[in-house]
């Protein structure tokens, strides 16, 4: 009865230590998780009392509205480029940055810092970066006697320049698949050079698959992060123009809280819910054909 006592008082204990964890996912992440199913179902707009519709909310998304097709198109083609071209621009940058030089560790730090640069403020810098008058791309394009475009206000571009925009947090991926170079077994390169392979065999054959598990990581959150864009085309173009960078998330933000239609973003969410858990599925279905985890 006693030890029954002790371990009572154990459990109520650790439930106490992070009761303030568990009220704040329930009352800010689950409940309001919960609350949207209901709500995508209603019509909504904060002031007033939720009214059912039914699945009018998804009919209407799927059939009578033109900008959600064009956002989720605009989502994709971002998510097309931006996640391969990340992948590709960390790996090259980590190996580069993996070799035994003289303060490559200070090289290391910088370009490992923008990707800790809040997303607002980086956005803010490129706004001006861009800027075809007066903007430093502009500028460097026009002393090879180059007219740059304008980047943000050109529909042909804009898209475009938020996915270059994209590359300058790539540090961030750039240290994971540094540590990932780092984990792989030095006698793997030793065996290769002693059976002649060069520079081109050895990365092929060893580097790439031993970072695959990191690969298939940093995909899988690329995927995730590319679907929630919204911060740069909300501080950069505002979806324009042409709605050219109206991401999915953007178009979303808009119908709750510029137009306070809270039912209908809440059945925005959930497909948007269902698109990332689909892609997240695919990927974690195919990566036993081709991520390496060395056995």
């Amino acid at each position: 009865m006693k030890k029954r006592s002790a371990k009572t008082i154990r459990n109520l204990t650790g439930y106490a230590f992070i009761a303030p964890w568990l009220i704040g996912f329930l009352v800010f992440t689950a409940g309001p998780f919960i609350a949207s199913i209901f709500l995508s179902f209603t019509r909504y707009d904060i002031i007033s009392t939720p009214v059912w519709v039914g699945a009018a909310n998804y009919k209407e998304l799927l059939t009578g509205d033109p900008i959600f097709w064009k956002s989720l198109l605009v989502t994709f083609k971002y998510a097309a480029v931006a996640i391969p071209s990340g992948i590709i621009a960390g790996v090259a940058l980590a190996l580069l940055l993996n070799m035994e030089l003289k303060g490559i560790s200070v090289y290391r730090t910088i370009f490992f810092i923008p990707s800790i640069v809040p997303v607002v403020a980086t956005s803010v810098v490129f706004v001006w970066i861009l800027n075809p008058n007066s903007g430093l791309v502009n500028s460097i394009l026009l002393r090879f006697g180059i007219m740059g475009p304008n980047w943000l206000q050109d529909k042909n571009w804009a898209l475009w320049s938020l996915i270059f925009m994209s590359l300058w947090g790539v540090g961030g991926s750039m240290i994971i698949y540094l540590a990932g170079l780092k984990d792989i077994p030095i006698q793997l390169y030793e065996a290769a050079m002693i059976d002649g392979a060069n520079a081109w065999q050895r990365a092929r054959h060893i580097t790439i698959p031993m970072l695959t598990p990191i690969i298939f990581f940093n995909l899988v959150m690329g995927t995730i992060g590319a679907f929630g864009t919204f911060t740069q085309a909300f501080v950069m173009t505002q979806g324009g123009p042409e709605d050219s960078t109206m991401f999915y998330s953007l178009y979303l933000f808009n119908r709750a809280w510029r137009y306070l239609d809270m039912g209908y973003a809440s059945a925005m969410a959930w497909i948007l819910f269902v698109i990332i858990m689909i892609f997240t599925g695919i990927i974690m279905k195919s990566h036993r054909k081709w991520v390496h985890y060395g056995n």
